[in-house]
């Protein structure tokens, strides 16, 4: 059985852009969670591919130790951690979203 360890990474390796969140998409359980999801569906992540940290405990626990990133949600593009809830906003208000987004896309 893999660790909690080697689950996150299978996570992050099998997917370019993945949100660590608390809910999902449709059913957000926090405000951040909700702003960040609405800030990656401006910049055009739609589908947007999420863990619900609520439904896996371990990935919870672990994740904040993993990526050195203490709080949810937690957002990867290409394998690296790009933070949270307000660089997410302060990266779509300035259109860096969306071009990061679009270049992580690119063949």
């Amino acid at each position: 059985m893999p660790t909690v360890e080697e689950r996150i990474r299978a996570e992050i390796d099998s997917h370019t852009i993945v949100l660590f969140m608390k809910g999902t998409p449709e059913f957000p359980m926090c405000g951040f969670s909700s702003r960040a999801v609405q800030a990656l569906r401006d910049a055009g992540a739609d589908p947007l591919y999420t863990v619900n940290v609520l439904e896996d405990p371990e990935i919870r626990a672990n994740l904040p130790r993993f990526s050195d990133w203490p709080t949810f949600p937690q957002l990867f593009v290409q394998g690296e951690l790009i933070g949270g809830c307000d660089i997410l906003v302060e990266l779509a208000e300035s259109g860096d979203l969306a071009r990061l987004l679009a270049d992580a896309r690119r063949p």
